[in-house]
């Protein structure tokens, strides 16, 4: 009975202990437990927003064209002749006026003195024609001479009044193509590269120099389908047509332009027209041969809410924004969105003018996020 009664009591002192230990631990966690910081508020995420805007809204299209030079032309001499000198470096920007180059002179130099020659005796044989029919007169008043010989030389008045004129036109002449072996450019403009090089011998008219290109304006022209012909009318109507060109690699803003030309006639083969726009690349982006992604302007819807095309997002659910709130947060909104320019979607319902929308950092957002607008 006694070694029952021992095993009783040792058993009944685990169970204190134990129980010791229970309360112990919890007395331990609770503590400690209170003793904790509060969970911290998440990082806010930086974003970039934009306003929701109200207002009349372009629709445009986009079509591929490419730049022409306003005006080009190929250089050659008006003489023929040796070429002497090139004046110009390849691919330079020249003016009007600047020499482009040089014709040998010299041949047409001697011919130029040989009419001045002509000219100078011709102006003495007049004077003597003119003397000779003034005395010839005086001699006819008192019966001296025959009324056959005052003829004479009245008509030999008239015929070297005749060789003088003729041989002062050609000293004009001569002139003129002495001239012509300086070559000069027709406007400002571009030069490529030389076509003939010092030394060659040059057909007037004929062999070209160089390819002078006016660069300031330029041409864009683009094809757009017939059907779109009737909403580049209306955007006619309202005043001049603005349009825009973007270089594929180019960061810059994009060109702007006026479109200048419509042409007369649909082709039948392709069904398209061609239009011309006109920019005045002051700042030499445009060269001629480059394609370009044109945008015009053909729609416009009156007092619209839009937004930056990047700031509407898509999901299984339909497309929604990021609304950034004056607290802070984001609320995943659902719109409903309308038709799209190059940069602007119009929202028709689901957005108020003058909310701000997130264009950028929507990766990291859900809705009730925390967010900063970043500087950057």
């Amino acid at each position: 009975m006694s070694w029952k009664k021992s095993a009783l009591i040792k058993s009944a002192l685990i169970v204190v202990v134990l129980g010791l230990a229970a309360l112990s631990v919890a007395w331990y966690g609770h503590h400690r437990g209170s003793g904790r910081k509060p969970a911290a508020t998440p990082a806010a995420v930086p974003v970039k927003v934009a306003m929701a805007t109200r207002g009349d809204v372009d629709l445009s299209l986009t079509q591929v064209g490419s730049v022409e030079a306003w005006s080009t032309v190929t250089v050659s001499s008006q003489v023929a002749g040796q070429l002497r000198s090139l004046a110009f470096v390849p691919g330079a920007h020249v003016h009007k006026g600047d020499l482009i180059a040089q014709i040998d002179p010299r041949p047409l130099q001697a011919q130029l003195d040989q009419v001045r020659g002509n000219v100078a005796r011709d102006e003495a044989n007049l004077i003597k024609a003119r003397a000779d029919l003034a005395r010839y007169t005086a001699m006819l008043a008192k019966g001296y001479v025959s009324k056959a010989d005052f003829d004479t030389y009245k008509a030999n008045l008239g015929v070297a009044a005749a060789v003088l004129k003729s041989d002062q036109a050609a000293r004009e002449l001569a002139q003129t193509q002495l001239d012509f072996t300086r070559i000069f450019a027709p406007f400002d403009g571009v030069l490529g590269a030389p076509l003939v090089y010092p030394g060659a011998v040059v057909a007037a008219n004929t062999t070209g120099i160089v390819v002078l290109n006016q660069i300031e304006p330029v041409w864009v022209t683009f094809a757009l389908p017939q059907d779109s012909l009737p909403a580049v009318r209306l955007a006619q109507t309202r005043g001049t047509v603005t349009v825009q060109a973007r270089l594929d690699g180019d960061s810059g803003h994009p060109i702007s332009g006026t479109l200048g030309f419509i042409n007369n006639a649909v082709d039948a083969t392709t069904s398209t027209i061609t239009l011309k726009a006109r920019f005045d690349n002051a700042d030499d982006r445009l060269t001629p041969g480059q394609f370009v992604n044109v945008t015009l302007p053909t729609t416009r819807i009156a007092n619209a809410v839009s937004v930056p095309v990047v700031a509407l997002q898509n999901s299984s659910n339909g497309s929604f924004v990021f609304v950034f709130k004056p607290d802070g947060t984001i609320e995943q909104r659902p719109v409903t969105a309308g038709t799209s320019t190059a940069d602007r979607t119009v929202i028709d319902k689901g957005l108020a003018a003058g909310e701000q929308v997130v264009v950028d950092g929507q990766m990291l957002l859900v809705n009730g996020s925390h967010a900063r607008i970043s500087a950057h």
